[in-house]
């Protein structure tokens, strides 16, 4: 016998389905945006955390952009190597390190930023200002009861 779905699971059911096609379309056209900087998409996140936020400790990167630490590590190192940032030790507290982007960094970010905002801007033209704002918070709530 088939197992029969309650309304409510079918619908949850579809928005979880609806939801997963979503995010994988815009991340696949996202990413494809990033690479075109020469940056991974977790190259490209931490350093548009940095661009937009400033310099930040190390392990607040993390949180901040769902990245582990492991890879938090792995990337900023090579972020590092292409000169785009700079670990900057805390004078206050030894046991904290802040990444800063270097004005190499901004002034890749100065060119890429732009676009990068336009592309996001195309992909989710399909939706009003209104709905825009209307979809985030019912997203933050989703994520918050989850």
């Amino acid at each position: 016998m088939l197992f029969q779905l309650e309304d409510d699971q079918a619908i949850s059911l579809k928005t979880f389905v609806n939801l997963s096609k979503a995010y994988k379309t815009l991340m696949d056209r996202a990413v494809k945006d990033m690479k075109q900087n020469g940056l991974s998409p977790s190259e490209f996140t931490i350093l548009e955390l940095l661009y937009t936020k400033g310099r930040i400790p190390l392990q607040q990167i993390g949180e901040k952009i769902l990245i582990t630490s492991g890879s938090i590590t792995y990337n900023i190192d090579k972020l590092e190597k292409k000169g785009l940032l700079k670990r900057v030790h805390c004078e206050e507290d030894r046991r904290v390190i802040y990444a800063e982007i270097t004005p190499a960094g901004y002034e890749l970010f100065d060119q890429a930023f732009p676009g990068h905002a336009e592309t996001i801007h195309s992909i989710t033209q399909g939706l009003s200002l209104d709905e825009k704002q209307e979809i985030t918070k019912l997203l933050k709530k989703l994520g918050k009861g989850a």
